[in-house]
């Protein structure tokens, strides 16, 4: 019998909007459901909703990630990750919570994968 019991971070939805903000800032490849900024923005609050209801209430699952080759300059193939718009938000709120309470705690003299 599992007696763990887990405990959410409170997620609000501000944090939700402001990260759907600074997304769609990037990239506009499409994920593996091929869900574009056009199709998102149809229904932009109720997406909005959903990916801060399901972190909020810790049952947040990532979809699959698409994979495409891109080439490098040694004329080499590289392969990349391309998340869902969805997982994209939600990866930036997790980031976004995360740098603002930990980021304080490095030596300021640590620059690597540091904002």
């Amino acid at each position: 019998m599992n007696t763990h019991v887990c405990k959410t971070v409170p997620i609000e939805y501000s944090q939700v909007v402001n990260a759907y903000r600074k997304v769609k800032q990037g990239g506009k490849a499409t994920g593996i459901d091929n869900e574009s900024w056009i199709e998102f923005d149809k229904e932009v609050e109720g997406n909005l909703y959903v990916v801060w209801n399901r972190l909020a209430s810790g049952s947040y699952h990532p979809q699959a990630v698409r994979e495409v080759e891109i080439p490098k300059k040694d004329g080499k193939m590289r392969k990349l990750g391309i998340p869902t718009l969805r997982d994209r938000i939600a990866q930036q709120v997790v980031k976004d919570y995360m740098e603002k309470r930990i980021d304080r705690l490095f030596h300021e003299n640590s620059y690597g994968y540091r904002p």
